[in-house]
C-alpha cells in the first residue's frame, strides 16, 4: 500500500492525524475519568437511596435560558423517584453511571444506560429507577428560564 500513496497523499494523512490526535486524546481522557465516586453523605437526600450533589451553575447564551444548572442525582441499587414529578424547567439527563427505567406520562417505560442521554420538558412527568446493579447517577442541565 505504501508504493500507492503518494507524497501528497502522505502530508493530508499527516495533517489530518495531527488535527484529530489532540482531540481523541482529549476524548480518551474525559472518558478515562468515569463517574464521581460519591460517599453516602455527599451532597443532600432527596428521599431513601436517592441523594443529589450540586455541581455548579453557569451563564447561557441561549436567549430562552438565563442560566444552565447542573447536578448530579446519585441513586442507590434499586432506588426510585418516589413519584412521577412534574418538571419545573426543560431539562437534558446524561447517564453517568449504571442502567435506569425512565416513566413518563402516557409512555412505555424505556431503559437508559451509561453513556446515554434523554431529555425531560417543563411541565412533563418523569420518574427514573436504578435497574443496575450498582450506584447510578444522573448527570441533570436544567435549563433555568431568563
Amino acid at each position: 500500500m505504501a508504493e500507492l500513496m503518494s507524497r501528497r497523499s502522505a502530508v493530508a494523512l499527516g495533517l489530518t492525524t495531527a488535527v484529530a490526535a489532540p482531540l481523541w486524546a482529549s476524548a480518551m481522557r474525559a472518558r478515562a475519568a468515569g463517574a464521581p465516586n460519591y460517599g453516602p453523605n455527599d451532597g443532600r437526600e432527596l428521599s431513601p437511596g436517592r441523594r443529589l450533589v450540586e455541581i455548579g451553575q453557569i451563564p447561557s447564551e441561549m436567549e430562552a435560558y438565563k442560566s444552565v444548572k447542573v447536578v448530579d442525582v446519585v441513586y442507590q441499587p434499586g432506588a426510585a423517584d418516589p413519584t412521577e414529578a412534574v418538571m419545573d424547567v426543560d431539562m437534558m439527563c446524561y447517564i453517568l453511571a449504571d442502567e435506569f427505567s425512565i416513566k413518563k406520562a402516557g409512555k412505555e417505560p424505556y431503559t437508559v444506560k451509561e453513556g446515554d442521554f434523554y431529555t425531560c420538558g417543563k411541565g412533563k412527568t418523569d420518574k427514573a429507577t436504578n435497574i443496575g446493579n450498582g450506584v447510578g447517577i444522573h448527570r441533570i442541565a436544567m435549563m433555568m428560564p431568563a
